[in-house]
């Protein structure tokens, strides 16, 4: 089992910025790449960010390409989202998810941190 716990969360203007972290626990060693989604009011989860084990393969969906980073941190295990130049479109509940390699999908979730962003 590995459990995930989102934080960073917040209330922001446009164009400002968050951090968010998502702490594993659990059989953390089976962790393989972890992923950011969100899910906006009304709107199917979508993904925003990917790093591999290594920390070194990111991927990015369009919509956040140039303002998000994000990056790992495997002692301890915690993964991270650097959310810059925020818009209001970014408005959503955002998870941390982890593969353990049982496939392409992922196997564990967080319960979501909101983030709200302000015109």
């Amino acid at each position: 089992q590995v459990h995930l716990v989102e934080s960073g969360g917040g209330l922001v203007q446009a164009g400002g910025s968050l951090r968010l972290s998502c702490a594993a626990s659990g059989r953390t060693f089976s962790i393989y790449h972890m992923a950011w989604f969100r899910q906006a009011p009304g709107k199917e989860r979508e993904f925003v960010a990917r790093i591999d084990r290594g920390g070194g393969i990111r991927n990015y969906a369009d919509l956040v390409k140039g303002r998000f980073t994000v990056s790992r941190d495997n002692n301890p295990n915690t993964v991270f989202l650097q959310m810059t130049n925020l818009k209001p479109e970014d408005t959503a509940v955002y998870y941390c998810a982890a593969n353990l390699g049982n496939g392409v999908g992922y196997d564990a979730w967080g319960q979501g941190t909101q983030v709200t962003v302000s015109s």
